[in-house]
Order: C-alpha cells, then structure tokens, then sequence
C-alpha cells in the first residue's frame, strides 16, 4: 500500500468532492473513509486509476452520510451527479482547497490549523507546537474551526495573509525534517507567485528558495544536524540561491516591507557570506529590529538575541535573552550557545543537556546531547 499516493491524493479528492456540493468538513470526512477503504481493498485488487477510485468511493461514502438528513430531491440531485468511471481529470486543487479553508467565517488562527490539519496532513501535535500551546487546545480548536464550516458553502475564500502563514508553516515542518512537505509548499508558492502579484508572495517564496538551497547540507548522511556554521558551503544550491535573491530584490524595491521579505533578507545575507565568519551580523541584527516591529513575536526576539550574540558579544546576546520568557521553544539551546561562547563551559554543557530533553524532534535531541557530552569531555580534559 502506497501511503504517499493517498496522502498526495487526498487534497484532490476533497477538492472534487466540494465542487460537486459537499461542504469542507463532510468532504474531509468521506475521503477518510474511502481511505481506510482503500486500504483494505487495494492490497487484494489494486485500481488501475487510483484517483478516480478514491473520487468514486469518497462521493458514494458522502451520499451515504447525507441520505440520513437531506430532502429526497437533493439527494436524487447529487445521485445523478454521481461521477462517472474511468480516469478523474489531473486537476491539482491544492492551492484552491488553501484559500477554502481560510473562509472567512473563520479566525485566521483557526483557519491556518483547519488547513495544516486537512489539507497540510500536519498532525494537530505538529500544529500545536507551531502554534507554541498544548496538543489539547489545539485539537479543540480544530474541532471548533470544523464545526464552524459543517454546511458552509465555500463561495468566499479567504485572504492571501492566511494562506501565505499556513504555507509558510508547512514549509516549517517539512524543513524541519518531520515530514517532506518543504517541495511541495514551495511548488504551491510558486503557484501563488504566478497568479498573485503580491510582495509578500514574492518574499515567502524567496525566503522558501533561500533556506531549501542549503538544505542538503543540512545533516550528515547519518541524519545528524549539521549548525549553520559548520555546513559545507560548497555544498548549497547556487542557483536557487541566485533566484531567491532575484526575486526577494524585485519584492523589495516596491516598499511594502511585510516579515517574509524581511525574513528573506536575513536568509540571503547568510547565503551571501562565503563563509560563517565573515557574515554581516550588524546587517542581521537591524533587519531582525525590523522584523520584531513588523511581527512583535518572540520567536523573532529569540533569533535576534543570537544574532547580538555575534554582532556585539555573547554577553550583549544574554542580555537579550533575559528579557524573554524562559519557556520559549529554544531558549535554554540559546543560552547554552550565548553561554559556551562566554567561556562558561560548566553551564553551557548543563544548559545544553536540558535543550536536548525539550528538544521538538530527535535530530536537534541528539545533536544538543552530542553538544553537551562535547563541552563534559573538554572539562574532563584528556583520558590518561
């Protein structure tokens, strides 16, 4: 059973079921379980034409959810447009199904979860740790975000801000490794980029590009994390790099600052230093000021304390560090990194120790653990 053909199916599926009538969340929940169908089924007698299968039995699945609490003209209506078999046509509603999710009855908090939920193929664990609450309030809130579109039609599609927070967010969680989404938010952007002239657009797709050039040198071949700083620079994607500048310069000179394209600067400033030491961390650390104006998020506040770490000094670092709430995803990696760069060896390795145990995923687990037995054995000095 082919798991990454359903789940790269799965947003067209949907996508035929709602323009043929079904609202978002009766749509989402056939397909569900025409999977799970599928999954029985396919094993013993696979379909030559997996999507139409899946279209075909998705919509008999909705039928039969609907027979219970609809008139019987409606549903004599949605029986004659019952597709027909054979080949479904290859259109990609992905992006489409982005904008629906962000309708307009919805927050956009909500709608950016309901779209990493259902069409992302985020788990609510993945979205509440982008979110930084509990997997609780998050699953409530998607509980929430898809009661409040049952019986929606999906007329009004929301607006280009939302969708552009949940592609970023997907790109996230696939650069992160967790999953492989990071190619295909980009191919969504690019899309995007084509049918909207949006600076922001333009910004989220060059800060995409920029990141994804150094991704394969990212990690070792064992899957060890590899700091921006010790990656083999020889090893980045010029091209993509030369065509997120491209397109980051273009979104820039038309002054509509928004936080991708100053993202996206800091990104091509990285890129643009032959090596680590010769990166222009005061350039980094004013487009970061911009960046926390424009966002007033404590994430941002976080990076920026690692970037005054290396303009003005660890110790400046620290003290930006202080004014933040300890609780921060990564703040205690960040201090053990402003503290090792002190010369506080002894806190930096018990820092370093506790990032691992909070650590989001097991390459930074074991690359912070790696960290700390590194500055333990420096202490410890030779073995004899």
């Amino acid at each position: 059973m082919d798991e990454a053909l359903l789940r790269s199916l799965t947003p067209s599926v949907i996508g035929v079921l709602v323009r043929r009538g079904a609202d978002f969340a009766a749509a989402e929940d056939a397909v569900q379980d025409a999977l799970v169908e599928a999954v029985r089924v396919w094993p013993a007698d696979p379909p030559r034409d997996a999507k139409g299968w899946l279209v075909t039995a998705a919509w008999r699945k909705f039928l039969d959810a609907t027979r219970s609490d609809t008139a019987r003209r409606r549903r004599e209506d949605l029986v004659d447009e019952e597709p027909a078999p054979g080949p479904a046509p290859g259109v990609d509603d992905t992006l489409q199904l982005y904008f629906l999710c962000s309708h307009p009855s919805l927050t956009a908090s909500s709608a950016v979860a309901l779209t990493l939920r259902a069409v992302g193929g985020l788990t609510t664990r993945q979205i509440a740790r982008a979110y930084l609450v509990p997997e609780a309030t998050m699953a409530q809130r998607i509980s929430r975000a898809k009661r409040t579109v049952s019986g929606v039609r999906f007329d009004r599609p929301g607006d280009v801000a939302t969708v552009l927070r949940v592609l970023y967010l997907v790109f996230n969680e696939g650069y992160s490794g967790d999953i492989d989404l990071a190619a295909e938010a980009i191919r969504l952007t690019r899309r995007l980029s084509a049918s909207i002239d949006h600076p922001e657009v333009a910004g989220l797709l060059a800060l995409m590009l920029l990141h994804h050039a150094r991704r394969s040198a990212r990690t070792t071949p064992d899957g060890s994390l590899v700091p921006l700083a010790e990656q083999d620079r020889g090893r980045w994607d010029t091209t993509m790099i030369a065509e997120g500048v491209v397109i980051l310069q273009t979104a820039l000179s038309r002054d509509r600052l928004g936080e991708f394209q100053a993202q996206a600067a800091i990104a091509a400033l990285h890129a643009d230093a032959p090596t680590a030491e010769e990166t222009d961390w005061v350039q980094i650390v004013e487009w970061y000021d911009e960046l926390a104006l424009l966002t007033d998020s404590p994430v941002v506040r976080l990076n920026r304390a690692v970037a005054v770490g290396q303009a003005d000094g660890p110790r400046a670092g620290l003290a930006a560090l202080a004014a933040l709430d300890d609780s921060l995803p990564r703040h205690t990696a960040v201090a053990a990194y402003l503290h090792e760069r002190d010369g506080d060896l002894p806190t930096a390795a018990r820092l370093y120790a506790e990032a691992a145990r909070k650590a989001p995923n097991l390459a930074e687990r074991d690359h912070l653990t790696r960290q700390a037995a590194r500055l333990n054995a420096d202490r410890r000095g030779p073995a004899r």
